[in-house]
């Protein structure tokens, strides 16, 4: 039997904002509660077959680089962290997709729900994206915005107002929040280990994600997350949140585009119907759009129009 006296891993940067409230969107925020581990727990995990194995700290950096670059995640499911988040609900749907968390969320059955909604200023208002049929684009002209946001107090006003008439006659909580608006704000206590927490941020710090939760992953990731495990969270920052994959078509447009050949890289969009014919109009395809964004980070530009 093997017997030693363990310290618990602490971290003096983030010890020093647990219990902090990060201001999120107009009401929103997130703190840290708990966390277990470190980057010094995620090499330890990894060196787990060679006991005590080196020290050294340049060399602990180089295996938590090697493990992300290489995806071995297993060792970065040894360090969890808890966060209390207010958030608005239609945000939090698409939070709670990420099903590889613990979570506890306030309960509008047992409690009254918060008073307070996420507003839209008049200049906030975005179109939806052409391109993209979940997503947003530029933003609306102001002038209409203005309408909009004095709809939506309005919409909010009444709402609670008739939330709270149910209440006063004794409708059931789980009844009477059956109407409330999707930008009513929750709270949700949730704990995550580091791999997933780094699928999450992946996601969600992605220039495509809506901005309200892109607003909630860029304090976690640049605020909480930088602090905790900075280690890890320069190597994910490098290999996984500012890269990208390229597919086998991917590889062979960019080998036309090196040998000077637009022509050639189009023709073969053509073979591989990455484009849709109407009549003497040749229309891009979504996945045609992110090949040219890829292009584009290399300093490729793809005007297909011209070959």
């Amino acid at each position: 039997m093997i017997e030693e006296n363990i310290i618990r891993t602490s971290v003096p940067e983030l010890d020093e904002i647990l219990g902090h409230s990060y201001k999120v969107l107009d009401d929103g925020f997130i703190r840290v509660v708990d966390y277990m581990g470190s980057d010094e727990s995620i090499v330890q995990a990894a060196r787990v077959s060679y006991g005590k194995g080196t020290k050294k700290i340049h060399e602990d950096r180089g295996l938590i680089r090697y493990l992300l670059r290489h995806m071995h995640t297993t060792p970065f499911e040894m360090c969890e962290i808890k966060l209390h988040v207010r958030v608005p609900m239609d945000c939090w749907r698409q939070w709670i997709r990420h099903r590889t968390a613990n979570v506890n969320e306030y309960s509008t059955r047992y409690s009254i729900a918060i008073d307070s909604t996420k507003k839209t200023k008049s200049n906030e208002w975005r179109k939806q994206s052409t391109t993209n049929k979940q997503g947003s684009d530029e933003l609306l002209d102001e002038s209409i915005g203005q309408i909009l946001t004095q709809q939506e107090e309005f919409l909010h006003n009444k709402s609670r107002e008739i939330y709270k008439e149910r209440l006063a006659n004794d409708v059931a909580r789980e009844q009477a929040r059956k109407d409330l608006p999707l930008s009513t704000y929750t709270e949700a206590y949730w704990k995550i280990d580091l791999h997933n927490l780094f699928h999450f941020l992946a996601l969600r710090m992605d220039s495509h994600a809506q901005y309200e939760i892109r607003s909630y992953a860029e304090i976690i990731g640049n605020e909480i997350v930088s602090k905790w495990c900075p280690v890890s969270w320069e190597a994910f920052k490098e290999y996984r949140l500012n890269s990208f994959r390229l597919s086998e078509i991917e590889i062979i447009v960019l080998k036309y585009f090196i040998d000077n050949k637009p022509v050639e890289a189009k023709n073969f969009l053509l073979t591989q119907n990455m484009f849709n014919i109407d009549g003497d109009k040749i229309i891009r395809t979504r996945e045609v759009i992110e090949i040219e964004e890829k292009l584009n980070k290399l300093g490729i530009k793809a005007e297909w129009e011209k070959y």
